[in-house]
């Protein structure tokens, strides 16, 4: 078990900027939408910002240490969470920032694993532990956090139903799957699912298993392949399946995919703000930091 729990923030949030399908938006949300970082968006009953969210079911899982990965404009992190740099102490939480340096040459962030890659050469303790990881536009469950924090597989992931997700077909239909084997070790992950390729990646329940970016790592054994990650030919960018994909190739079954079958919000775009807002409201009235 382990109490480390890494969030990425440092994106582009480049969806979330694009113009808005709705009217039902306030000039205030739709100005926080533009200029913050997506789990910085106020969608709570009380105006906090959906991190709030995660960081709560992430201590009733039992984490103890964040640390919560900012761009170079990340500053606003800092007025919600704690104005130093590493040891902020919030509602019990011990929050630390690292942050995402844009290469020279680049106009946008490097990716998912290039963000964690440059989060341990800041902290470079987590090169030696274990750690979670998960993005900060997403609300994961106390329990598929705990399940992350408890598991004795050296790696994993959240291995989600498809058929649970509660966003339109063809936003689901996006979803890189994944596939495992009878014992749910993970196999392949395939990024762009075409509908005639779908059934071979069914798992043992003939269901669709796809990933939220909620994972589990031992930094020791994924280390030399978060430095030596790939750049993606199309998307540009490094990202942590290819890290994951390179890990299990050189020492198979060493990931297990955790089966779950729950819903997820997700903050993506200013679509996602009144939905995100509602489930809020719905299952979360009060913000209780005491409660265990």
């Amino acid at each position: 078990m382990h109490n480390n729990l890494i969030i990425l923030a440092g994106g582009a949030s480049s969806r979330m900027k694009k113009e808005v399908l709705t009217n039902n938006l306030t000039k205030e949300e739709i100005a926080q939408a533009n200029e913050r970082s997506k789990g910085l968006i106020g969608v709570g009953p009380n105006g906090r910002p959906l991190l709030d969210y995660l960081l709560l079911n992430a201590k009733k899982a039992g984490y103890k240490n964040i640390y919560i990965i900012i761009g170079e404009q990340g500053e606003l992190f800092k007025e919600f969470y704690g104005d130093k740099n590493s040891d902020n102490n919030f509602h019990g939480l011990t929050i630390s920032f690292a942050t995402q340096y844009i290469p020279e040459g680049r106009v946008k962030p490097f990716g998912t694993a290039d963000a964690l890659f440059q989060a341990v050469e800041q902290y470079p303790e987590l090169q030696h532990q274990l750690y979670s990881v998960c993005n900060s536009d997403n609300l994961y469950s106390v329990s598929a956090l705990s399940a992350l924090r408890e598991t004795s597989s050296p790696n994993a992931f959240i291995s989600y139903n498809r058929d649970a997700m509660e966003f339109p077909a063809e936003r689901i239909s996006r979803f890189a799957i994944a596939r495992l084997d009878t014992n749910n070790q993970l196999l392949d992950i395939l990024e762009k699912p075409s509908a005639d390729s779908i059934e071979d990646y069914k798992d043992a329940e003939g269901k669709l298993r796809v990933s939220m970016n909620a994972f589990k790592f031992d930094g020791a054994l994924l280390y030399p392949y978060l430095k030596n990650c790939p750049v993606h030919p199309e998307r540009d960018e490094k990202e942590l399946p290819t890290v994951l994909l390179n890990a299990i190739q050189e020492n198979p079954n060493c990931t297990i995919g955790i089966p779950f079958s729950e819903h997820v919000p997700d903050l993506t775009a200013k679509e996602d703000i009144l939905e995100v807002k509602a489930y809020l409201k719905k299952h979360y009235p009060v913000l209780n930091w005491d409660e265990n």
